[in-house]
């Protein structure tokens, strides 16, 4: 087959995916049999650990073999991370053995210590002849306010037990891991309640073997919404606990004047990953990070404020032998972390004064 043919038929793919949504039935996408969580994608296994009490933990993103080519998105105004300037792809390494994604702030950050030990103690890592250096990237969110959380925040400890955990079954979600404390909707200040957050996981599997997936712990200022119906899940709440409309309320002006100060730096964020079985280079798995990254804006509002340190990560693990258009990919990342995001609230437990959607009256 040459590569006309193959580019006239990825086309024609795409415009009767377009024409179908038009005509307002659904893309002919399948999730992916038997598993919907990121762990569909081949070679990726995941982990979580989450501390006594609760309300704080870390999940760990863990690539078999010799690694995957990784990249980063981070367009929030107040990140936490750790190892992003290598998966630049101007620079150097070009595979990443795992992923940490915590709990804790800063503190949360020795996680991916942990992680790094036991990845020495398995001889897996970059290749620098006298030793193997695992690499690790990893990105925090912010829940001290939460439980104990300002002296009971993930350590290393915390990341060494989340990869020895990592497994290839479909992902835990909800009020686990990273997700244990993360809370949503704080635009509304004073005048309103927050809810909780989680840990969502979602992928898509085409018809030809192409797997896209989203892990995501998501911890964010604004409202989350399902950006297939446009609703909002969670958020902002009012007075008498009905959902506000984060959007409605910053339209109107009322947003202004029910809050007496924005959310402070790093109070929030939400940290992610988008994954698939493709074989893509440095530069464009750094794309896929930046359109997966548009998940976010699909079901946040608003998402990438001063506030939140929002951090995509990607990674493609090669295992699939077709031909990978890096744009449908990319637009793939992003329909699987829109869907992620929604899984994180409606999957999460709630705690006290902190409702989950499954609190809600209906």
């Amino acid at each position: 087959m040459t590569f006309r043919t193959l580019t006239t038929l990825t086309v024609a793919a795409t415009l009767t995916a377009v024409a179908s949504v038009q005509r307002g039935s659904m893309p002919p996408v399948a999730l992916a049999p038997g598993n919907e969580t990121l762990t569909g994608v081949d070679g990726i296994k995941v982990g979580h650990f989450t501390l006594p009490g609760g309300t704080t933990g870390c999940t760990v993103i863990l690539v078999d073999g010799d690694g995957a080519t990784g990249g980063v998105s981070q367009r929030g105004g107040a990140p936490g991370t750790r190892e992003t300037d290598l998966l630049n792809p101007l620079n150097m390494v070009d595979k990443v053995n795992a992923v940490v994604l915590s709990g804790g702030s800063a503190f949360g950050l020795d996680s991916a210590t942990g992680t790094v030990k036991w990845l020495e103690e398995h001889k897996i890592g970059w290749d620098v002849r006298v030793t193997k250096v695992p690499i690790v990237p990893a990105a925090i969110l912010f829940d001290l306010p939460i439980g104990d959380n300002a002296r009971n925040h993930p350590g290393a400890d915390c990341g060494y037990k989340a990869v020895a955990g990592a497994s290839s079954a479909p992902v835990p979600m909800g009020s686990v891991g990273a997700g244990a404390g993360a809370t949503v909707g704080k635009m509304g200040g004073r005048g309103g309640g927050s809810m909780k957050g989680g840990l969502g996981s979602a992928a898509v599997r085409m018809p030809n073997g192409l797997v896209v997936g989203a892990i995501v712990a998501v911890n964010a200022a604004g409202d989350i919404i399902d950006a297939d119906t446009g609703k909002v899940v969670a958020g902002t709440r009012n007075a008498d606990g009905a959902l506000a409309d984060v959007r409605q309320l910053l339209r109107s002006g009322a947003l202004i004047q029910r809050r007496t100060a924005a959310p402070r730096a790093v109070e929030n964020t939400t940290i992610g990953l988008v994954a698939t079985n493709a074989k893509l280079t440095k530069a464009e798995v750094s794309r896929m990070a930046l359109m997966g990254d548009d998940g976010y804006a699909r079901a946040i509002f608003p998402s990438h404020t001063m506030g939140d340190g929002d951090t995509v990560f990607s990674l493609a693990t090669g295992r699939w032998d077709g031909q990978a258009d890096v744009s449908l990919v990319g637009a793939l990342a992003a329909d699987a972390m829109a869907k992620a995001l929604v899984q994180a609230v409606t999957q999460a437990t709630g705690l006290p004064n902190i409702p989950a959607v499954r609190d809600l009256k209906k």
